[in-house]
């Protein structure tokens, strides 16, 4: 485009992707542009300073930081300014004489308020903006559209709609700068991202403050990262399997998962879509597919698509596609479960390592999310959403509710019908052998023996005086009789799934799909049951704390 037709003054709106490559509302903002402000608005609220922890905080402002590092080498900045979205908006429409905005599309219905005020300023001031799709593979409007407008019920019929609609689109090229002229003086006098510590975000523990082991935000990570995980999953495809790390979690290696960076936008999922596919094209050229390896990243789009035009989607009261059940309140049990006080090894590992660094892997979440709710405690899953959306750094707000109606029966009825629950010794064994994650977060445990590790209980005393580690002293007592508060669980479950069998919501489409989402079926079609069955077998399988 010749100079002379760059007549617009534009801002491009960075919310959720926070990135550069693959950004299709940042190309059209530069291609018709003399000036271009990236901007990003620090709201208390949206942002989630307000209500998320300290390991959630630092990987955004580490993300924040690197995007601006990123466009100064383009010799452009990013402009950030503290406020609600419209008063910001309002202030630079005026100071800078903005004539366009562009923005990436946030399908969830907690923004939908936002950005239509957003969209009637624009109109109001005849400011041209553009709403582009690239923080999901495909417009959560289309698929509903093609499914007659509402959300599709099963996974397995998303994929369907999924196909009639189409491959997602490639990702496109990377921005230029090169005809924009350079930042303004004032920048970092007017501009500057603030200190996270200005801010009022702080440590609620001091292992919260370490470097080691936790993810590090920013677009340059996750493109280093996504290196690695693609040399990762090619040795996996070599050898027959896909997604290793879910055959064989690695829960104390360095961090792996691209989930942060996917959810804050620093990671452009249809790069992380195409390249997965197109490694193992070009690794088996005369082989399809398979559907397998992007699996993981098609439950985000279906979670997503679930949320569409339902405000409620994250609460129980309300919400069409949720059953509402009488959970206990218990906040001392809550307590237990959120601290790591349970007496179970495993799960409060787990809790504590979420805690501390504001991730951990997801046969982690699933464990201790069915520990809570329909396993043994049958407390109220809205209670750990809210720990969960607090603490992990990748939590998207469609895909946590998501998970949290799934694994809690909630929502998706054949789960109610099926007798498995997560089982907090047995499963931990499988996914912990040699003890190092349970000891490396339960430190009371650490000379406890294998043996006793998981049911530390059992433990002859004189075993655990040499381990110095009392149970009922040292480390807590079991709070419940797994076996016994699963088997209440299950009548209790049996009850619900009577009172709502005429009751249309969604569900999984097939058992096979149940042992995938709960990552008991991985690698070559293995089978892992590491679960409580309380129809067969159940002393083998639940007889934990005698």
């Amino acid at each position: 485009m010749d100079q002379d037709d760059k007549n617009h003054i534009s801002v491009h709106w960075f919310r959720h992707g926070l990135r550069l490559h693959d950004n299709p509302g940042l190309l059209h903002c530069i291609e018709d542009s003399k000036e271009v402000y990236p901007l990003y608005v620090l709201d208390e609220d949206e942002s989630g300073i307000s209500t998320s922890a300290y390991p959630r905080m630092l990987f955004l402002f580490e993300t924040l930081q690197n995007l601006d590092e990123n466009l100064r080498e383009y010799g452009s900045r990013l402009y950030v300014l503290k406020g609600k979205p419209l008063d910001v908006l309002s202030q630079v429409f005026k100071e800078w004489g903005v004539t366009k905005l562009t923005f990436e599309h946030d399908p969830e219905p907690i923004y939908q308020d936002r950005d239509n005020s957003i969209k009637a300023l624009c109109d109001d001031k005849n400011i041209d903006w553009f709403e582009f799709v690239s923080h999901t593979l495909w417009d959560p409007t289309r698929i509903l559209e093609e499914n007659g407008g509402e959300p599709p019920l099963t996974y397995a019929m998303f994929n369907q709609i999924a196909e009639i609609v189409g491959p997602p689109p490639r990702p496109v090229a990377d921005p230029d700068f090169s005809q924009i002229p350079k930042t303004h003086d004032d920048h970092d006098d007017k501009y500057l991202l603030p200190s996270m510590e200005s801010m009022g975000v702080g440590q609620e523990l001091e292992s919260q403050g370490s470097a080691y082991g936790r993810y590090l935000g920013g677009e340059t990570k996750a493109l280093k990262l996504l290196t690695a995980r693609l040399e990762k999953e090619s040795i996996a495809f070599s050898a027959g399997l896909c997604l290793p790390n879910q055959l064989n979690p690695n829960l104390t290696g360095m961090p792996m998962s691209l989930s942060p960076h996917l959810r804050f936008g620093s990671l452009s999922i249809r790069r992380f879509y195409w390249e997965l596919r197109d490694l193992f094209h070009k690794m088996y050229p005369d082989r399809p597919v398979p559907g397998s390896i992007t699996s993981q990243l098609i439950w985000r789009e279906y979670f997503y698509c679930m949320s569409v035009n339902n405000p409620n989607y994250a609460r129980m009261k309300e919400n069409p596609i949720c059953l509402d059940i009488d959970w206990y309140e218990d906040d001392e049990s809550f307590d237990k479960w959120k601290q790591g006080q349970t007496g179970f090894p495993w799960i409060d590992a787990c809790m504590r390592q979420l805690i501390q660094e504001g991730w951990i892997h997801q046969v982690c979440r699933h464990a201790t999310a069915c520990f809570l709710t329909r396993g043994d405690l049958w407390l109220d899953w809205q209670k750990g959403f809210k720990v969960f959306e607090r603490y992990l750094i990748d939590s998207d707000w469609s895909v946590c509710a998501g998970n949290w109606m799934w694994v809690s029966s909630s929502a998706f009825e054949k789960v109610l019908q099926c007798p498995r629950c997560i089982c907090p010794v047995r499963y931990g064994k499988r996914i912990d052998p040699t003890g190092e994650y349970v000891r490396k977060y339960v430190p009371e445990l650490r000379n406890m023996p294998l043996e006793f590790l998981f049911e530390p209980w059992k433990a002859p005393v004189s075993v655990q005086q040499s381990a110095n580690c009392i149970v009922g002293t040292d480390y807590p007592q079991p709070m419940v009789d797994h076996k016994q508060a699963s088997r209440d669980c299950r009548a209790r479950m049996e009850v619900i799934k009577k009172m709502y069998k005429d009751k249309p919501h969604i569900k999984p489409a097939s058992e096979e799909e149940v042992l995938m989402m709960m990552w008991e079926k991985t690698g070559r079609d293995r089978e892992n049951h590491e679960a409580c069955n309380h129809e067969h077998g159940m002393d083998e399988a639940c007889d934990h704390n005698n």
